[in-house]
């Protein structure tokens, strides 16, 4: 029987390709091969059109399994003005080795549409997801969002905006809209902090353009906003020397969550940045990771039919 790649061994497995000289490829190579014959990958699927273009997704879909599969939703960063979702496909990967589901979503640019558009994009993928869920033996009450960034933004704002806020009225369908966690990487929580003052960042200003009411757009796209009981569990990571994104934003929101009840985590990289994390950090991270899913009843079975945490 194959043997699990684990997530120490798969990052291990990084860095030696990173030397091919000194690679060790026969353990890679078989797990590759495993995965592709074990995944059904469809790309460019288009879950809506907006602003005269179609979003699509990818669909990373487990061959044979035996009841509905629990997904990962992902949603790449770029500062909502940037980034795509090819580029970011080896975050993917972990997930993969799960046994997971995998949506990879890509939403509209700054440069194709303002804010709130990109907002807007990902609730409508998330709802493509629970109306085609039997089709592709999706089990919704185990969809977990994710991304980095603007992309942890935009995970925060699909798993926790209302339809009382009217963001997802260009959704085709009426389903309600509810993920069963999310793991937010670095995002930003508060959107006007970064428009002016000392956190102004250019993205953000780029995302919201010269909107005159952007403060009041800022806000409604803004997690912080939605802070209420009710919420799924939240796990954070963030560097605390993050200059892109304040590691404030972290903090504020956990404890906001934390004062409403709601199940929230923070993991802190000590000294770490906005990503690039280290081989032993990154290790660190998906062990609390997998603390979270586990503690939350959202463990699935890896790609070899064992237990995905560690």
């Amino acid at each position: 029987m194959l043997k699990k790649l684990t997530i120490g061994a798969f990052l291990t497995v990084v860095v030696a390709l990173a030397s091919p000289a000194q690679a060790q490829l026969t353990d890679t190579e078989t797990w590759a091969s495993h995965l592709s014959n074990t995944y059904r990958v469809i790309p460019n699927v288009t879950y809506g059109t907006a602003s005269n273009r179609e979003n699509n997704v990818d669909l990373y879909i487990p061959r044979g399994a035996d009841g509905p599969t629990p997904v990962l939703m992902y949603i790449h960063g770029g500062g909502w003005v940037g980034g795509s979702k090819e580029a970011n496909v080896l975050r993917l990967l972990p997930w993969l080795e799960r046994g997971w589901a995998v949506v990879n979503v890509q939403y509209r640019l700054g440069q194709v549409a303002l804010a709130p558009a990109a907002v807007e994009d990902c609730l409508c993928a998330l709802r493509w997801v629970i109306r085609n869920a039997e089709q592709y033996n999706i089990d919704t009450n185990r969809i977990v969002v994710t991304g980095n960034s603007a992309g942890g933004h935009l995970s925060l704002t699909t798993g926790m905006i209302p339809a009382s806020a009217g963001l997802d009225r260009q959704c085709p369908g009426n389903e309600e809209l509810s993920v069963a966690a999310i793991i937010n990487w670095y995002g930003i929580t508060d959107v006007g902090d970064l428009l002016d003052g000392e956190n102004m960042k250019t993205y953000a200003v780029q995302w919201m353009g010269s909107m005159p009411n952007r403060f009041e757009i800022a806000e409604r796209v803004s997690p912080l906003t939605y802070v209420r009981e009710g919420l799924p569990p939240i796990l954070t990571i963030h560097g605390d020397a993050d200059r892109v994104v304040p590691h404030q934003h972290a903090v504020r929101l956990t404890d906001a969550l934390e004062s409403e009840g709601v199940t929230a985590e923070l993991h802190t990289v000590s000294g770490g940045g906005h990503g690039g994390f280290s081989r032993d950090e990154t290790i660190a991270i998906f062990e609390a990771i997998d603390r979270f899913l586990v503690s939350n009843g959202l463990a699935a079975t890896g790609s070899d039919g064992t237990t995905g945490g560690q």
